[in-house]
């Protein structure tokens, strides 16, 4: 019997002015990545100071919204979840939730593909993945 993942409502993200431009592109429904304009590499989660040189020579820039599975985990209570690492087709990986899929049938490599989930109140939707 198959474990399909429960549609829950995630609370709404905090906002703040280092993580507006994020939530901006959630709102746009696009996927956004740092890039550190001194080492040419992208970071996920993005913000105004690269985690490479510290400092703020960066840019923001729009992810395709494909990866794959890294590593996950399913929370098997009476709302299942998966909480995973996802690796972007762009190299970062991050941290999400696989939703709309049979939980028992997920593996380490499967490819994903961004959506964007709504949340609590009038909160920014946040980024989740589907099996592609």
């Amino acid at each position: 019997m198959a474990t399909m993942s429960f549609d829950r409502t995630p609370a709404a993200p905090s906002e703040s002015p280092d993580n507006k431009v994020y939530f901006d592109g959630c709102r746009a429904g696009k996927l956004i990545l740092g890039k550190c304009l001194d080492t040419g590499k992208l970071f996920h989660y993005p913000r105004h100071v690269s985690p490479f040189t510290l400092s703020n020579n960066v840019e923001f820039v729009e992810a395709s919204g494909d990866g794959v599975i890294y590593s996950y985990s399913v929370a098997r209570g009476k709302e299942p979840f998966c909480v995973a690492y996802v690796t972007l087709a762009e190299g970062p990986t991050m941290l999400t939730n696989i939703v709309e899929c049979d939980l028992d049938a997920l593996k380490v490599g499967q490819k994903v593909k961004v959506k964007f989930r709504a949340t609590e109140g009038d909160g920014a939707p946040v980024p989740v993945f589907v099996l592609a």
